[in-house]
């Protein structure tokens, strides 16, 4: 099996597939170490540097319990189609489900999938009162994926986990790769947000760490000042823009900031 063909299972907004190239020299260096990503989002960095072992994070428990399931090996059942009333029934059944704390469950990572792909611009965005909430996406075409046993090979060293960064366990010879949310008015993905505070507490979890960390972020002047004051080593890049409610598709500055590296 090919597994460096194997592409992220899901859209995912703020993907940093277009990262990876610079990403790559940097995690060869260190290929024999544990992968630890706090914010895998989509798991686009993870996949493209495919480590042997991996500890992968997302407060976004939805998007775990779907990884979590193609680890054991997966197959959708539930019906698939580019449909306006689709979607908003199986939106409602997803919000069912999670209502009566089913969440967990293979029909809400079957559900979820879906969503993800049928809905607009592959956002996953959900209420205060923790229910998901995205529009019909109108795509004109989309290739849905009902067979993802390949993943459950993949996934075979890694561990996934839902909850805080701060509660990780770590060990002393992890390279850490955080992609946390923009430092930008942000539409939560989660329950919970992620704060200036937030942001602060990252930067000071990644410098105690003793071992390599990078972390990738919008390149706002109080981040690049945080980043810097911590003693990282900052490279800036123009990321594409794939997801603007205004049409806008200029790049915009990104900083990768480094340490231990």
């Amino acid at each position: 099996m090919d597994t460096l063909s194997i592409k992220p299972p899901l859209k995912w907004a703020g993907g940093k597939r277009w990262l990876i190239p610079h990403l790559k020299p940097i995690w060869e260096k260190h290929r024999n170490r544990r992968l630890v990503e706090p914010f895998c989002g989509g798991l686009a960095v993870t996949l493209g540097l495919m480590p042997g072992e991996a500890l992968v994070n997302d407060i976004n428990q939805h998007l775990i319990n779907f990884f979590s399931w193609l680890q054991k090996g997966f197959s959708i059942e539930i019906e698939l189609e580019n449909n306006e009333e689709l979607y908003y029934q199986h939106r409602k059944r997803f919000n069912h489900l999670l209502k009566h704390k089913k969440g967990n469950t293979k029909e809400a990572a079957e559900l979820f999938y879906y969503l993800n792909r049928t809905g607009y611009n592959g956002l996953c965005r959900f209420n205060k009162k923790g229910f998901f909430n995205v529009p019909f996406g109108k795509y004109k075409k989309i290739k849905y994926q009902r067979d993802f046993t390949m993943y459950k090979y993949v996934f075979k060293n890694w561990v996934f986990s839902s909850q805080d960064f701060e509660e990780l366990s770590l060990k002393r010879y992890d390279f850490i790769y955080a992609d946390p949310p923009y430092d930008v008015d942000f539409t939560q993905y989660a329950e919970q947000g992620f704060t200036w505070d937030d942001q602060v507490r990252l930067a000071r979890w990644l410098a105690s760490h003793p071992g390599p960390s990078a972390l990738s972020n919008q390149a706002t002047p109080r981040v690049v000042e945080l980043y810097l004051r911590f003693g990282f080593k900052l490279l800036f890049f123009d990321a594409p823009r794939r997801i603007s409610c205004s049409g806008d598709r200029t790049p915009a500055k990104e900083v990768l900031a480094l340490k231990n590296i």
